[in-house]
């Protein structure tokens, strides 16, 4: 079930799962030439006051706009060792899923502190995320106040998705169209999470994770809304073109051309902004 948890006690939950992920509970020296691979992970340091410690980013990280300035060391799921260990790291911090796995494997082998952090789709792991990430560069203390201030605007944010009149719109997130096959979300995804506390229902259950689906399972869905990452360049094509498919013109999303489109890194990221994008994602399906 998605949704926030009492706050009391966290900590000592936390510091369970730090050691279960090998990251030690007992706060480090506050170290410089770390390298933050994972969007969320680099929102994280710069939201803990720690922005003067990286020395690198992956291509994901880019907000807060500072970010950007610093060296790139590649797509968080593409990278190479000779890439990351070229800034000289003196820690390296990655989301989990971050790769691939022989590229993880060489860096889990080099003589650096290196922290994978796990990602998990609801409030509690965002809160989990901080600390592991304040734990890992010698800021617990602003890691628990961060992640206690995150965990009350997640709370509030999906208290007041849940007080919304009115069935939930069924929404369907594509991530892609290419060669006019809809790649959607089934369950177990990020997605699928922030469309649930957004108060809306996922429109597909079948599957999980993110597949290909038929057109007649694409009507079978029958989605209100039809939710796209906002990609740079892509202006309104995208969705006029998705809208135009023969699958989705028939659905209530393609008669009304109901499409949301929404940063992606913004969306699906799960770190301290989410609260924001859940409010603003139920503004755009309810308007309030």
């Amino acid at each position: 079930m998605i949704g926030c948890h009492p706050w009391l006690g966290l900590r000592a939950v936390f510091i369970t799962v730090l050691i279960a992920m090998g990251i030690p509970a007992v706060a480090q020296n506050k170290p410089g030439g770390v390298v933050s691979i994972g969007g969320s992970v680099t929102e994280i340091i710069y939201a803990l006051g720690a922005a003067d410690r990286l020395v690198a980013r992956d291509t994901t990280s880019r907000f807060p706009s500072g970010a950007e300035n610093l060296p790139d060391v590649g797509y968080m799921r593409a990278l190479s060792p000779e890439g990351v260990l070229s800034v000289n790291p003196s820690m390296i911090i990655a989301e989990e899923g971050a790769g691939p796995p022989e590229t993880i494997a060489v860096l889990e082998g080099a003589d650096i502190p290196f922290f994978i952090v796990a990602q998990q789709y609801s409030s509690d792991g965002i809160a989990k995320k901080i600390v592991a990430v304040g734990e890992a560069i010698g800021e617990p203390a602003r890691a628990l106040a961060l992640a206690k201030q995150i965990a009350i605007k997640l709370e509030q944010a999906i208290a007041a998705s849940r007080r919304h009149a009115g069935a939930p719109k069924r929404v369907l997130f594509v991530l892609s169209t290419q060669g006019g096959r809809i790649l959607a979300s089934g369950t177990g995804t990020s997605a699928a999470a922030m469309i649930e506390m957004s108060g809306a229902q996922n429109a597909v259950t079948a599957f999980e994770g993110y597949k290909p689906m038929t057109d007649e399972a694409v009507i079978a869905a029958a989605p209100d809304v039809i939710l796209m990452m906002e990609r740079d360049g892509e202006h309104d094509s995208a969705a006029d073109d998705l809208v135009e498919l023969p699958a989705v013109a028939s659905t209530p999303a393609g008669v009304n051309r109901a499409v949301i489109r929404m940063d992606g890194l913004y969306l699906l990221g799960f770190g301290p902004r989410t609260a924001d994008a859940i409010t603003d994602l139920r503004t755009a399906l309810y308007g309030s």
